[in-house]
């Protein structure tokens, strides 16, 4: 028997994968989805084909649609990726990551409009706060420690947010005096926030 079978009427080739892969297929091209169209416009039969599965497997291993958001929307919170983080250096790190890389990573930006989609729908804006809470802010004050965490926990993500946003509006990264004004304003702000001495006791 062929180790290909055909998907929908358009007779779209889809090879034959074990299971764990087959759902990581799906779950990639998803975030793809619902980065470019939002959970409203996302179609199911679209997010399969891309994966080269049958969208019946979106039901077998997500659920349904919902599902596969949620699911979506916890992988692109990364809270594992706090151990590698340097208070010394996160501050301009993450300024100059805001002000932009000619050669910056596509998936990060990806992920950056898929979050930012689900934060302007009102569809998904709850399920968006539900993961923030459970993938980024508890992780985020445990690392972040010192007086007042929670607050500052909360002044961080709204930084973030609001230079992602503008980041994103933007589309191109800074250049000249623009950029080095940027990224110093910017890393003073955060590193308000995040100072590297504070204490996490």
């Amino acid at each position: 028997m062929s180790d290909l079978k055909l998907l929908g009427a358009g007779r779209v080739p889809v090879r034959r994968r074990d299971a764990s892969a087959t759902r990581a297929a799906i779950l990639a091209a998803a975030k793809s989805h619902f980065a470019r169209s939002g959970y409203d416009r996302a179609v199911l039969r679209d997010i399969a084909l891309e994966a080269g599965a049958d969208v019946a497997l979106i039901k077998r291993y997500f659920g349904g649609k919902e599902a596969l958001f949620l699911e979506a929307l916890k992988a692109s919170f990364m809270p594992e990726r706090l151990e590698t983080w340097d208070r010394r250096t996160y501050a301009y790190d993450m300024a100059e990551m805001m002000a932009g890389d000619p050669h910056q990573d596509e998936a990060r930006t990806q992920r950056f409009q898929f979050l930012l989609r689900a934060a302007t729908s009102p569809t998904t804006a709850p399920l968006l706060n539900a993961a923030m809470q459970e993938r980024f802010m508890g992780p985020i004050r445990v690392w972040l420690g010192g007086e007042d965490v929670e607050a500052r926990a909360r002044l961080l993500a709204a930084v973030f947010i609001g230079l992602l946003v503008e980041r994103l509006i933007r589309d191109e990264p800074l250049a000249g005096r623009e950029r080095d004004v940027f990224i110093d304003r910017a890393a003073a702000v955060i590193e308000s926030l995040v100072p590297p001495d504070v204490s996490r006791t």
